[in-house]
Parts: structure tokens; sequence; C-alpha cells
């Protein structure tokens, strides 16, 4: 165990009730959270009915919704540790507040082609501010906080997905599709406001970056910095595990879009006679509380990994049994059965994803966090976006429930490759140590 693991970590109240710039920050993305989800649900349904709930039509959503994030964010990154973050994050909030409020032009299928611009810029300038978002994040609740700061950022996310997903499915099916995207507009307003707050030396060290400190004095240029990040990521053992892991557990976790649209918006829409949004909004809704509960448990449960020292056992063993149980819900009778199991399967990556993503982030240095920390997001969504595609095409010849089960299969592997390279690892750091001692 490393000295950093064995920080006496803050509490939630502690973390919350001692900085108030973490608080800004929080609340920018709680309000932003939540108007993005309104965003996606009247989006989604708003695809749904000029195209007569078209697979393919969907698909491209989720894909515009994914893969700009993925091709911007390493050069986010890179951009985010030259350039100020807190500017970042403010003109990218109010660039996106133009952006959601162009979907309101959407009328009929010869203009959904603005639906699907409006949702790639979203995502791609979003790359720029969440990559600014998670390189200051460690910055602004130094590490004591970052294990709080970071079940909070993710929770309160997942949080908004229920909340959002509940709020923004409802709104869509009884207020209308325009109502949701206006709150989203008004939700980037909020956030750049919070931001604002923020004094500009809160987000990152004190220094302009740690190379400063070891007696270098130019920095690089912007490609040789986005080099520099790419080598650092395939030379870090520990950072390329969890790039492939991540990409493993893409494969099956972008089918999920696809699998809670075809299950709630056609399946048990037609089969119950469930309203289509409503029935989405349940399983985005269950599964965000599910995240979120997962999330706020991790501060417990990380300190039991701690005194048992038994992280690589954990986080394998939760990605293993999250995906089987999701895979078991692609096959219930009814839609409340699937989201009880989406459920219970999303409580439980959720806290292995907070354990995870803090080792993460504490083995990153500050002043390449932002290059690693979005090349990791990239990728994974990348993948995320790919497999929403294939899912959409896939709906054509296998039923959503088979999708399901191969969703969960997929997702659940990532656990099999975690045990794969870290035990691996475990037993050569073993094997030299029994050799340091016989010399």
């Amino acid at each position: 165990m490393t000295k950093d693991q064995r920080l006496m970590n803050l509490t939630y109240t502690q973390l919350l009730k001692t900085n108030r710039n973490f608080r800004n920050l929080l609340w920018g993305q709680f309000v932003s959270e939540m108007g993005n989800w309104f965003n996606f649900i009247a989006g989604l349904g708003l695809v749904r009915l000029v195209s007569d709930a078209s697979p393919m039509a969907a698909g491209i959503l989720f894909v515009a919704r994914l893969l700009p994030f993925a091709i911007f964010s390493p050069i986010a990154g890179t951009f985010v540790d030259r350039f100020s973050r807190r500017q970042v994050m403010i003109w990218t909030d109010i660039i996106r507040v133009f952006v959601a409020l162009s979907f309101l032009l959407v009328t009929s299928a010869e203009n959904l082609w603005i639906a699907y611009l409006a949702t790639c810029l979203l995502s791609g300038v979003g790359a720029f501010f969440e990559g600014a978002k998670n390189a200051a994040t460690p910055n602004m609740t130094g590490k004591e906080g970052l294990l709080a700061g970071t079940a909070l950022m993710f929770s309160t996310r997942f949080l908004l997905m229920a909340l959002g997903s509940a709020l923004g499915s409802l709104a869509a099916a009884y207020f209308g599709y325009k109502v949701a995207f206006i709150i989203n507009a008004i939700s980037f307003a909020v956030s750049a406001f919070s931001v604002w707050l923020i004094p500009e030396e809160a987000t990152r060290e004190r220094f302009e970056d740690e190379k400063k400190r070891n007696g270098e004095t130019e920095r690089e240029s912007f490609f040789d910095e986005l080099k520099e990040g790419f080598r650092y990521t395939v030379q870090n053992r520990f950072a390329l595990t969890i790039l492939i892991m991540n990409i493993i557990w893409a494969t099956g976790g972008g089918a999920i879009q696809v699998v809670f649209e075809r299950m709630g918006g056609v399946y048990f829409a037609q089969k119950d006679l469930w309203k289509p949004d409503l029935a989405v909004g349940i399983l985005w809704t269950v599964s965000g509380v599910g995240l979120f509960l997962g999330m706020m448990v991790a501060h417990r449960t990380e300190a039991i990994l701690q005194r048992r020292n038994s992280y690589i056992s954990f986080i394998g063993w939760t990605l293993v049994i999250h995906g089987v149980l999701f895979a078991v819900g692609g096959v219930m009778p009814n839609l409340w059965l699937l989201a009880f199991f989406t459920f219970v399967s999303r409580a439980i990556v959720g806290v292995e994803y907070a354990v995870q993503e803090t080792l993460f982030q504490r083995s990153l240095p500050d002043y390449i966090r932002g290059r690693i920390s979005t090349l990791d997001r990239g990728a994974e969504m990348t993948m995320f976006s790919l497999s929403s595609f294939f899912s959409s095409e896939a709906m054509y010849y296998i039923s959503p429930q088979f999708l399901t089960v191969i969703s969960g299969i997929l997702s659940g592997s990532a656990g099999i490759v975690w045990f794969m390279r870290e035990r691996n690892q475990e037993e050569k750091r073993s094997g030299s140590e029994e050799e340091s001692v016989a010399v």
C-alpha cells in the first residue's frame, strides 16, 4: 500500500463544510447535469417521434452524444493542462447555453440534422469542460478530500441521472420537449456563474506545473505535451491497466443506452402499454439511483479496503458480479424486475468506480492529470459510442433481451482483465521481494 492510500480521508460533511470552492463546483455540476438529462430524454423522444421510432435514428443520436467527446478528449486534456481551467469551464458553459436552445428548431424529419449537430457540439464542447473539471477537482479537495470529492462529484452526477431522467421524462410527456430544452440552456448559465465564483488559483497547483519544481523552465509545444500524455499512459502500468479495463467495460456498457431505449421505449411499451418516455425514464432513474447509492457508501468501503489491503479482489469481483446481474435482468418478464436488477447492478459498480477512480487520480501528477484522465475517458467513450451504434444496428437482427444479456457479459469481463493484469503484477512484486530477502 502506498503512502497516499494510507491518508486519513475526509468525510463528505467535512469536505462540504470546509471547502467553499468545491461546493461551488459541485453545485454547478448539479444544475448542469440536471439540464443535460432533460436534454437527453427530450432529444431521444423527439428523434423517436419524428423518425417513427427508427433504431438507426436513435443510434445516430447516441453516437453524436458520445463520439465527439471521445475525439476531442485528448486535445481537451492537453488544453486544460496548459491554460486556465476556470476560464475553460466558464466559456464552455456559455457556448452550451446557445447550443441547447438550437434544439427548438427541430420540428420534422427534414431538420433532424439540427438535433444531431447540436448533440455533437454539446458533446465536443463538454469534453473541454469535463477535462478542466476533472483536472481541477483534486486541487480543490486535496489528497485527504479526494475520495469524498470524487464520490460526491460522480454520485451527484448519477443522482441527477435519476432525477433528471424522471423529471425530464415527465416534462417531455406532459409539457412537451421544448420546455426540457429551455431548462437545459438555463442550467448551463447557472453552472457558468457557479464556476465564476471559484478563484483561479484554486483550480491548479501554486506553481505552473510540477516540472518547474524539477528545474524545467520552458514548456514543450502543444503537440509535444499531447504526445507526452500518450507516452505516460502506455509506459505507466497502472494507467494502462485502467485504460484497457475501461475500454473492455465499454464494449458492453455502451449498449445500455440502446437497451433502455428498446426495452422501455419499445418492447415494454408495446407489451405492457407503458408510455415510452416514462418507461425509458424509469430505467435511467433506477440506474442513476443505484450508482448514486453505490458512490455514497464508497467512503466506508475504502476504509475497509485500506485495512485489509484488498483493492485487487474488490475491484475485480464487483465488476464481474455487476455484469452478471445486468445480464440476468435481460430475461426478466416485466419492466419492474428489469429495473430491480439494473438498480442492484449499478449500485455495485458505483462503489467500484469511486474506489477505482480515486486510486487512479491519486496516482497522477498534477501537470499531466488533465491529459491522462481525458485520454482514458476519451478511449472509453470511443468504445462506448461504437458499442451504442452497433447495438442499435443489432436491433434489426436480435431481441433487446438478448442484447441486455450480451451487454452484461461484456461489461463484466472487465473484472477478468483487471485480475489478469493486477494479480500478475502482484506476483512479480512478491517475487522481487523474495529475491531481495534471499540476497
